[in-house]
């Protein structure tokens, strides 16, 4: 790309603490604009508003690493096939996103700066538009899946497993947006919890969230028999295939799924490495997948599952945070690091690990999915 990474990020910063006014303004703009394109999104744009500022701010701070942004934004650019987004939608986009950037950081707005807005989007638009045109002629914008199996495990977490009617490919520690004919256009991100099958199947684990409407409705009023709709797989938390080192993974809650997926697939993949799980939750009865890690334990020698409960002070077995309770062990500096969970959880994992020597570029983290 031949762009100026650090002006784009010196006026981003300036509107980074404006957030919210500032997607406000983008989303405002560009419907005012393009009345069109308001049906393309769902009625509630909170959550729109948010993904929109996450994927920008990601965008503007991989500026410098070129082959990881190129991964994301081809990333990006195939999943927009599933709201039918076309080349031409991205003008306006950008549009927008100028007037947006040019008003919320106009004390330090000129010329050169707006080249360098121009020239990144541009080159990320560019990208996003040929991973979707090359895309188009070997995959679908969505898949079709069926519930097969609908298992309440906790009064508000239920385990899925879903039949695409078409082969989804997906790398471990990967999710897919799905949505449901009840919230049509409203699509959430969940984790799929296993390693890819030869029955095409995969699982999704979804604790059910006080007004989330997509989680509410997989939970609580999904059936066998119904029909969802998923995006393609995203995400980078993949195992490191040729890796010799031993394994941390810390999941919180449900973040365990996309952490299960790649402990399957490493056992499926013949290495040994010696695997720590540490699986936390506020109770003993939230542990809602612990039976099924203690087979895969059984199974797997090389494999030590520590579940740990925090807010339950009669559990007898580990209690405590899950960063805190990282640090009670030797030290992991040696070991290819796996993390996630509620964002607070997993950013005081991450600092803890570092302050104990693992590098961050042995750190793979991902933020919880759903509607957290």
């Amino acid at each position: 790309m031949s762009l100026n990474p650090r002006l784009v990020k010196e006026s981003f910063s300036v509107v980074e603490p404006m957030a919210d006014k500032a997607t406000a303004y983008f989303y405002g703009r560009l419907f005012a604009e393009n009345p069109q394109l308001r049906g393309m999104f769902p009625p509630a744009m909170d959550v729109q508003r948010d993904r929109l500022f996450g994927a920008l701010t990601r965008i503007v701070w991989s500026l410098d690493s070129p082959d990881s942004l190129a991964a994301f934004l081809g990333q990006l650019g195939r999943d927009h096939r599933k709201y039918g987004v076309i080349a031409e939608h991205y003008t306006a986009v950008g549009n927008a996103l100028l007037a947006t950037i040019r008003r919320f950081a106009a004390d330090v707005w000129n010329h050169e700066i707006e080249a360098a807005w121009v020239s990144a989007y541009t080159a990320a638009a560019n990208l996003m538009i040929e991973s979707a045109e090359s895309d188009s002629g070997v995959s679908p914008a969505w898949w079709l899946a069926e519930v097969i199996d609908h298992e309440m495990r906790h009064r508000d977490i239920a385990v899925l497993t879903l039949r695409p009617t078409q082969r989804l490919p997906f790398t471990p520690g990967q999710y897919v947006n799905v949505q449901t004919a009840r919230w049509p256009r409203v699509w959430r991100t969940f984790s799929i919890a296993n390693a890819p099958r030869p029955d095409n199947t995969i699982r999704l684990h979804v604790r059910s969230v006080p007004g989330g409407w997509v989680s509410t409705t997989l939970a609580g009023h999904t059936r066998v028999g119904d029909t969802l709709m998923l995006g393609p797989p995203m995400g980078t938390m993949a195992p490191r295939e040729h890796s010799v080192r031993d394994m941390l993974c810390v999941a919180g809650g449900t973040g365990l799924a996309p952490l299960k997926a790649i402990i399957e697939s490493v056992i499926a993949s013949g290495r040994r490495p010696n695997i720590h799980l540490l699986y936390g939750a506020r109770t003993a009865a939230e542990l809602y997948d612990l039976p099924d890690l203690i087979r895969m334990e059984a199974s797997f020698p090389w494999l030590r599952v520590l579940p740990v409960v925090s807010d339950q002070p009669s559990y007898d077995g580990m209690r405590g945070s899950l960063p805190e309770v990282t640090r009670r062990f030797h030290s992991w500096a040696e070991h290819d690091v796996y993390v996630c969970g509620p964002s607070s959880m997993v950013n005081e994992t991450v600092r803890n690990l570092q302050i104990d020597g693992v590098p961050l570029a042995r750190i793979h983290r991902d933020i919880i999915h759903g509607e957290h």
